[in-house]
């Protein structure tokens, strides 16, 4: 039983971390319509700004030092897009193939830095509950905290006058234009915001692991991707901050299913795949419920003309 609650709770805090990438994909993908690409390049530098921070002797500055960078990488992202005419998707394949030789870099040229002997936000909070029945469940709360703090944020900022033009811009920017509001600017905005929520999940991550590579965010824009569309089909449509809870259930969902595998002792080779299931079956899965009625019709025609042919014989 307790090999089951070491699971899920693992499941929890992985889909916790990982939610605030996909409350990023939310922001951008969803409320900006941008697809951006850059999303494993920019975990990846939140990570490696946040351990080379904490690695220095500064594991809170880790934090805001980690979505500064990722500020950066989402206006590099935005500035291809609105002032060079490169096309989303390929600014975002760009600024990820770019970032691999930043994060070398910023790693000082070694492709694995380890934090088992440095402090960081979680071993702090876990000297403070040393002692507590809540001993056990300090990454959980670190991750439930982070999580939390960008939902409301998240929330508010999308009610303001700047955050409703950011999701004008992504249902019709002719409109935006036309309204006075320069939808450059709020790309740029958007993207800057986005990305500095998948650097801080980056960051957290890595200072959960107590290390960070150079392929930690390999993959994260599928899982991110898998997750949102996971969380849709649960909340649906209504008010952003329900939204915004329904894709990081998403995120823990996605996780579970990920944790359940791994329990079936699946080879590590095979984890992709699952990822990749995972993603066809989010995506086909919404379409083929909405033809589920066309397709009863047809059946049911089928077999009254089956019935009916028979009779006639």
């Amino acid at each position: 039983m307790d090999s089951y609650i070491m699971l899920g709770q693992t499941a929890l805090e992985l889909g916790l971390i990982g939610g605030l990438t996909v409350l990023a994909l939310f922001l951008s993908y969803s409320m900006l319509n941008v697809c951006d690409l850059s999303t494993d390049g920019c975990f990846t530098l939140g990570a490696t700004v946040g351990a080379v921070v904490a690695l220095a002797g500064h594991p809170l500055l880790s934090i805001p030092a980690a979505m500064c960078a990722g500020v950066v990488s989402g206006f590099v992202t935005a500035f291809l897009q609105t002032k060079m005419g490169i096309n989303s998707l390929l600014a975002g394949i760009i600024v990820n193939t770019g970032l691999y030789s930043v994060n070398i870099a910023v790693m000082g040229n070694s492709s694995l830095l380890n934090m088992n002997t440095t402090d960081t936000v979680f071993t702090m909070l876990k000297g403070a509950l040393k002692g507590t029945p809540l001993a056990d469940w300090y990454k959980t709360i670190i991750a439930l905290i982070a999580v939390v703090l960008v939902v409301v944020i998240l929330a508010l900022f999308l009610r303001t006058r700047l955050g409703l033009a950011i999701r004008a811009t992504g249902d019709n920017p002719d409109m935006v234009k036309s309204s006075s509001v320069n939808p450059v600017f709020t790309t740029i905005v958007g993207l800057c915001i986005s990305n500095a929520f998948t650097a801080l999940s980056g960051c957290l991550l890595a200072q959960s692991q107590k290390s960070v590579n150079i392929d930690i965010g390999s993959g994260m824009v599928t899982v991110a991707l898998a997750s949102l569309l996971i969380g849709n089909a649960f909340m649906g449509k209504g008010r952003i901050a329900k939204r915004a809870v329904g894709v990081v259930l998403g995120s823990i969902i996605f996780r579970l299913v990920y944790t359940i595998a791994l329990r079936f002792n699946m080879p590590a080779f095979m984890l992709k795949a699952v990822s990749s299931i995972i993603v066809i079956i989010a995506i086909a899965g919404p379409y083929l419920k909405s033809r589920y009625p066309m397709y009863a019709r047809r059946l049911a025609h089928r077999r009254s003309l089956r019935n009916g042919g028979g009779d006639n014989a």
